[in-house]
């Protein structure tokens, strides 16, 4: 029998890569191939804060028609869906690496109870989408004046 020195933080680090490497794999696309073609799902990356008078969603669609874009909200769920075409001025024989992702997309968020949907504004400039939703006048706060 042969003794085989041990090393225990060579093995602690070794457990942590296979660990990531299952997680990675089950959840996320692969993207150590050699074609260097695989494109992950898209979504636009979103932002949604609060100001003054509105709860605003900004979403990055870079690439995507005005057209291509649809807004809906119903029973109090405020949806935005689209898609960004692949960019045929590209043959795919002649791709050595694509990394931009293509396709439909849909992000979703929950509205205060009391939005009325019909005064939902939204405008698209420079690829990003801004949608106001005005709050309603009960949520606002209130000024109280102490005398």
């Amino acid at each position: 029998m042969e003794l085989v020195k041990w090393y225990p933080m060579h093995d602690m680090f070794g457990l942590r890569n296979r660990i990531h490497r299952m997680f990675s794999d089950s959840f996320l696309p692969n993207f150590d191939s050699d074609d260097g073609i695989t494109v992950p799902d898209w979504k636009p990356a979103v932002d949604v804060y609060d100001d003054e008078n509105s709860i605003v969603v900004k979403a990055e669609m870079p690439g995507v028609d005005k057209n291509d874009i649809d807004i809906s909200v119903k029973d109090g769920v405020l949806t935005l869906t689209g898609e960004r075409s692949i960019d045929n001025e590209m043959k795919e024989k002649d791709v050595y690496f694509r990394e931009r992702a293509y396709g439909r997309f849909q992000r979703s968020f929950r509205l205060p109870g009391d939005v009325n949907p019909d005064t939902i504004k939204a405008d698209y400039k420079d690829g990003v989408l801004k949608v106001e939703i005005p709050k309603p006048e009960k949520s606002k706060p209130k000024q109280i004046t102490v005398h």
